[in-house]
């Protein structure tokens, strides 16, 4: 058989993967018959890998990750579609891709209508399908959770799964057995979250908030933030607002600007929302005084507590 999962859910395909290898064979036999393959693979590799017979145990696995990525020939597809169906008994090929298959791809339709294919497709959860999804994992962890701390991972940490599953580990952990996981716990715990207060500074910062981004600034000096975490923060959100701003004045959305810089469609949306309160010269500007900080802390010319009171001051003036 072979098997084509494919979407940007690759958590979750390889929750997938793991459920069906477990059903095929001791764990310690299926290692010692697995190849895996990845990105532009020849014809010729895939079949040698292939036609291998299983040594003590039922199946071979081959598991091949993103090479339709790599945008085969006409030529490899047609051979690839050939081949497939006379594939070894005892071989089983998944084909693992990161990203959604159009539904005209040659080897999409095959899997479809072969007697030994199957296809899956796995989006990212959103919105109310992602907080279920939270509850769900939580659950199956023998955690519990407070729906407002459902509300802020699905917001800030968005549909990453690996990451939200890491995420969850560690809360469930810090909770232990007896404890329901609150907003606190999360704002405490989860970087992303803290990630997020940056966010609302810089809003705050770009739409001249002055009251609002001081008390967000002082906030953070209270919770014991490292002033010199912030500045590294706040330098990296303002070059992302340059590279957005860029893409966006040649007419790019967020969509494609995402996928050109490999960032979440969350954070995407938040920073072409907040490049619209700067022009490009601004955040030219600010950039260079941002690099003036940077050197003078180094220098010893000022403290960044200070550096990081005066910035906000001068950008909400």
């Amino acid at each position: 058989m072979f098997y084509l999962f494919h979407g940007e859910d690759t958590h979750s395909q390889q929750e997938a993967l793991a459920k069906l290898l477990a059903k095929m064979d001791d764990p310690a036999m299926l290692d010692l018959n697995t190849t895996r393959l990845e990105g532009n693979v020849t014809l010729a590799e895939l079949q040698q890998a292939t036609a291998v017979m299983p040594f003590l145990a039922k199946v071979r696995l081959v598991i091949v990750r993103d090479l339709f990525a790599a945008r085969p020939d006409k030529a490899f597809m047609e051979q690839l579609a050939a081949y497939l169906p006379q594939l070894p008994e005892t071989t089983r090929l998944f084909f693992l891709e990161s990203k959604v298959l159009p539904a005209n791809h040659a080897i999409l339709k095959l899997a479809e209508q072969a007697e030994g294919g199957y296809v899956k497709r796995f989006d990212r959860p959103e919105g109310s399908a992602l907080e279920r999804w939270i509850r769900e994992q939580v659950a199956a962890r023998h955690g519990r959770v407070h729906p407002h701390a459902v509300q802020l991972l699905a917001a800030n940490v968005g549909s990453n799964l690996q990451i939200l599953a890491h995420e969850l580990d560690k809360l469930v952990l810090y909770k232990g057995d007896d404890g329901e996981i609150s907003a606190a716990d999360v704002t405490l715990l989860s970087p992303y979250v803290a990630e997020a207060s940056i966010f609302e500074l810089v809003d705050a910062l770009g739409s001249r908030n002055s009251k609002r981004a001081s008390l967000l600034l002082q906030q953070k000096f209270m919770e014991g933030a490292d002033p010199f975490y912030l500045f590294t923060m706040i330098v990296r959100q303002f070059r992302l607002l340059i590279q957005v701003k860029e893409l966006a004045e040649t007419g790019k959305r967020p969509p494609t600007i995402g996928q050109e810089l490999k960032l979440h469609s969350f954070v995407v949306g938040k920073l072409y929302q907040q490049s619209q309160g700067f022009s490009m010269a601004q955040l030219e500007q600010i950039h260079r005084h941002l690099l003036d900080i940077d050197v003078g802390s180094k220098t010893g010319r000022h403290d960044m507590l200070t550096a990081l009171n005066l910035l906000v001051a001068s950008l909400t003036l």
